[in-house]
């Protein structure tokens, strides 16, 4: 079951369905500057109630207002590849293993460090 979910067409399709999502959310919303960095579309100047936290990883989209430093731009992009290998399953591993990121899996193997999360 596992292959067929994670790291898979299935993952994918997930993948870039979930990255549709984040450029069409990034494009209605974002009043900054859009590039792509760290493999990343980064929409900056998005409001605050349209992402979590400091930003948000939507498939290969990073959606913040200004929260764009190289450490976190890197931090972001391991969830991309989280995203890649769990597809739409993601959300739902990333809520079940908590908001606290110092207990949350994903966030410990993105870097705490570089997501801001320790000093």
């Amino acid at each position: 079951m596992r292959r067929l979910l994670f790291d898979s067409f299935v993952s994918r399709t997930g993948y870039l369905y979930a990255t549709a999502v984040g450029l069409v959310w990034g494009s209605i919303w974002s009043t900054g500057r859009v590039e792509k960095r760290a493999g990343l579309f980064v929409f900056r100047g998005m409001p605050s109630w349209t992402f979590g936290r400091g930003g948000s990883c939507v498939g290969g989209c990073y959606l913040t207002n200004a929260n764009v430093t190289t450490d976190v731009l890197e931090h972001e992009a391991v969830h991309k590849r989280q995203w890649e290998r769990f597809g739409l399953v993601f959300p739902l591993l990333y809520a079940v293993a908590g908001r606290n990121p110092l207990k949350n899996g994903f966030e410990i193997e993105a870097g705490l460090k570089k997501g801001g999360y320790l000093r």
